[in-house]
């Protein structure tokens, strides 16, 4: 399993992607999913992955080979809007799916992934969509600025709460860190080490920084995390069952 996200800010974006891709008692693999490529001078691009890791390397490495043969076809190189980057890595990675699909079925497997792609080009806003295995996407909305793929639904609150705070970037990769950490709590499937990607509208470079396992900064988060949340427990108010339940409910 994986869970990566990606949050718009009103300062720029924010990414964030665990590494683990399987889990049991003593098989725990890491493979890299957030993915940053410079293909030119004036852009920048994040790419996180989740769903078949085969599937996935193939695309990025499709994309690489193309381009690493400029003027030879379509590339991120050349691309002039964001949603058309998304929709040919959702191309890529729909010929790459179909190549193996049969081998796959026969085994009982399937080849899909989806992404998240986001960055900027020179001359267009900075953006984040999501870019569905069947090749088409979604953007974030102004409503609800931020995407997650692979294991969403423990961490979803915590992005609730940044569009709710109207939260800076380094506020944002905090409730960003402590979304994947209720998502690691809840799930083996979901650990470290842990992958940012801070990027500041219109600067075309992405800061990168990964947080290993054995990170003190990690330990102090959640030792942090979980103390904030047992006093916020402690502040909620005593109640009985009787105001708990409407009068006339168990009649």
């Amino acid at each position: 399993m994986t869970y990566c996200l990606a949050l718009r800010l009103d300062e720029g974006l924010v990414f964030l992607a665990d590494t683990r891709t399987n889990a049991g008692v003593d098989n725990v693999s890491t493979y890299r999913k957030l993915h940053v490529l410079r293909p030119a001078p004036d852009r920048v691009f994040v790419l996180e992955s989740a769903g078949n890791l085969a599937t996935t390397q193939e695309v990025l490495d499709r994309i690489r080979l193309d381009l690493s043969d400029p003027g030879q076809g379509e590339s991120l190189a050349t691309v002039s809007r964001l949603f058309e980057a998304a929709l040919y890595v959702g191309r890529v990675s729909q010929q790459v799916a179909a190549r193996h699909r049969d081998a796959l079925q026969a085994s009982g497997a399937h080849g899909k992934a989806t992404f998240i792609l986001g960055g900027q080009i020179a001359g267009s806003p900075a953006d984040i969509l999501l870019v569905y295995p069947e090749g088409n996407y979604i953007r974030a909305s102004d409503d609800r600025p931020f995407l997650q793929i692979g294991e969403s639904k423990y961490g979803k609150f915590m992005l609730e709460l940044a569009v709710t705070a109207n939260a800076d970037l380094t506020t944002a990769t905090k409730i960003a860190l402590g979304s994947m950490m209720s998502t690691a709590k809840a799930n083996l499937s979901v650990g470290p080490p842990y992958d940012i990607g801070v990027y500041r509208n219109d600067s075309l470079e992405i800061e990168e920084t990964r947080i290993p396992s054995d990170s003190p900064v990690l330990e102090r988060l959640r030792l942090l995390w979980e103390r904030h949340l047992l006093a916020a427990i402690e502040e909620l108010p005593d109640f009985s069952a009787e105001e708990m339940v409407a009068p006339g409910a168990w009649d």
